[in-house]
């Protein structure tokens, strides 16, 4: 623990801890609705997250994650492959997970309209 960099150290590890966005994460956000009703349904469905950087997409992710007990892979559209983000797919397809991973792909509009 003595080599992680202090942002990550200080990332909010929760939706209480999580600051801002109380649209989504708030009384009535969508995302705070969806992860409540996910326990009832085991089904969460796909997200977009879009804003400037610095405005908690990728922690908000990561936050899904952990509440929904669900692993986490992320991508950055820069210097993934297509192939790999495919393959991860097509291996977790073949696992039939009840809780399907989160997949975060971030800077996917770095990727051509082919490789979108």
């Amino acid at each position: 623990m003595a080599n992680v960099p202090l942002p990550e150290l200080l990332r909010p590890k929760t939706l209480k801890e999580f600051v801002g966005q109380e649209n989504l994460v708030g009384k009535g956000g969508i995302v705070k609705i969806l992860l409540e009703n996910s326990a009832k349904e085991s089904f969460f469905p796909s997200l977009i997250f879009w804003g400037p950087p610095g405005t908690g997409k990728t922690t908000l992710a990561r936050i899904i994650a952990g509440s929904l007990k669900r692993e986490f892979f992320e991508f950055s559209a820069v210097n993934a492959k297509v192939k790999d983000i495919e393959s991860l797919i097509n291996d977790q397809k073949q696992l039939k997970l009840i809780n399907a991973p989160i997949i975060f792909l971030d800077e996917i509009h770095r990727f051509n309209k082919a490789q979108q």
